[in-house]
């Protein structure tokens, strides 16, 4: 099985994940922020990986560390989990459309870290009310945090373009499952690869 753990503790977050590639689109993961949870939730639904583990973070400061770091220890378990790439596609692409919006996401496994996101949100932060009454919100300018956490950490390239939309629910949402989609056909075997690594340099790095 292709499956990782990753912890990483810091003055500002304590994270623990573990990810299976092959998986059947599990998400139990402790999460404080209740529409991060859901963009999860529907990263695994869509792309088939099964994710575990538990997130806290200085939340009394503002999300952008436990975003960001949420990003960059998925990112080491995609990494660690596909160890030096043999026998996967490598690269993927997909386009979602979610009602009004339609958003195209494509991936490549190479070595290197690269971001390219023109997600076109309002940066306007979206609030919330739990059944316990207590109002909740989610920083949609901490989108690209978490993406840019990504790919330092699984060390490869992401482009997320919003082609059109209105609602930032949908862009942010149609992203995370356009990017899950363009994720799984990239780690996937492919059996004509025979195990070799897919690179002309015969290395990954």
């Amino acid at each position: 099985m292709r499956t990782a753990t990753v912890k990483r503790e810091t003055g500002e977050t304590q994270i623990e994940l573990t990810l299976n590639l092959d998986g059947t689109g599990k998400c139990d993961v402790e999460n404080p922020i209740g529409f991060f949870d859901h963009m999860l939730k529907s990263f695994c639904k869509h792309g088939m990986f099964d994710l575990s583990g538990s997130i806290k973070g200085d939340l009394n400061v503002d999300q952008h560390h436990t975003i960001e770091d949420t990003g960059i220890v998925l990112g080491e378990c995609f990494k660690k989990a596909l160890g030096n790439c043999a026998g996967i596609f490598r690269s993927g692409f997909f386009i979602y459309p979610m009602d009004e919006t339609l958003v195209q996401a494509a991936v490549d496994f190479g070595g290197r870290a690269f971001l390219v996101s023109n997600s076109n949100l309002t940066g306007n932060p979206f609030i919330s009310v739990d059944e316990n009454g207590t109002e909740a919100s989610f920083q949609t300018d901490c989108f690209e945090d978490f993406w840019q956490g990504f790919v330092n950490a699984a060390q490869c390239n992401l482009h997320i373009d919003v082609i059109r939309g209105r609602s930032d629910h949908h862009k942010i949402e149609g992203a995370f499952k356009a990017v899950s989609r363009a994720i799984r056909s990239a780690v996937e075997i492919d059996e004509r690869r025979k195990g070799f690594i897919p690179s002309t340099k015969g290395i990954i790095v």
